[in-house]
């Protein structure tokens, strides 16, 4: 029996909340950027598949770029034209066993805020409603997709959710304030459609929990050791690497988006 392809309800997720944000919360997103984004981002995955000798397949491609449209903010269009080129041609050329490393949206956007200074990440644009709406669309999608990667969602924001807690007891901060700091868009966007690509996380469960404590506690380090902003960003991009050495030391079978009942075989190290 195949299971249907989970791409379609993250696309459909994702659309209705930059829709939403676009003519109900009046995101600071610029319609021009959002085309650019777009088309850019299917233009590389056409030219990448070419290259690859594979049928092109747009939906991966349009869930990258509908994450960036919901967390890149740039007023120059030739800054979002490049975020999205290095986030889809990333798949491409930054490999290792035939598998790419980094999430394509994490990596752009840090390219992107690296490389020409006139990028950010905007994590404050969600009211309350909107980030209740935000978690339950997210929690839906992650149960319609039968909770293939759901552990490293949880596990990561239970992670993270204690470092917080427990720098708050610390330092003597009222609950509340550790409690405000998880109210985020970019932290929810993050947990449930970036940490958790499944092309890009540990092949073993054992794997991804590991890799999500890892994750959890650098972009605590980030932001509360170096007080830099976007640590889960940085955090992330700079641990990808981590996760070939994490499946060759807890090998698994390796995810493939229309797979079917059967379990797929394990790769040969």
């Amino acid at each position: 029996m195949n299971h249907v392809d989970p791409r379609y309800f993250q696309i459909t997720t994702l659309a209705v909340l930059l829709a939403w944000g676009l003519f109900a919360l009046d995101f600071e997103v610029q319609p021009v950027n959002a085309i650019a984004i777009l088309a850019t981002s299917q233009l590389v995955q056409y030219l990448g598949d070419r290259y690859a000798g594979r049928k092109y397949d747009p939906r991966s491609a349009m869930i990258s770029a509908l994450s960036m449209c919901l967390l890149l903010r740039t007023n120059d269009v030739w800054v979002a034209v490049l975020a999205s080129t290095v986030a889809l041609g990333s798949k491409y050329v930054i490999r290792i066993n035939g598998k790419h490393i980094y999430n394509p949206t994490n990596f752009g956007i840090a390219a992107a805020v690296i490389l020409t200074g006139h990028a950010w990440v905007s994590p404050g644009q969600w009211g309350n409603a909107a980030l209740a709406a935000l978690f339950f669309a997210s929690l839906g999608t992650t149960v319609v997709q039968r909770a293939e990667r759901s552990d490293i969602t949880f596990a990561f924001l239970g992670f993270y959710a204690g470092l917080l807690m427990y720098r708050s007891w610390h330092l003597g901060e009222p609950v509340a304030i550790p409690l405000h700091r998880l109210q985020s868009g970019a932290l929810l966007l993050f947990a449930f459609f970036m940490i958790s690509d499944p092309k890009t996380t540990p092949s073993t469960r054992i794997g991804r929990i590991l890799f999500a404590g890892l994750v959890a506690f650098g972009a605590y380090v980030v932001t509360f050791w170096w007080f830099r902003t976007n640590g889960l960003l940085w955090s992330l991009v700079s641990l990808c690497p981590l996760v070939p050495v994490i499946d060759w030391l807890l090998p698994g079978s390796r995810y493939e988006w229309n797979k079917t009942a059967a379990p797929a075989a394990v790769p040969a190290r």
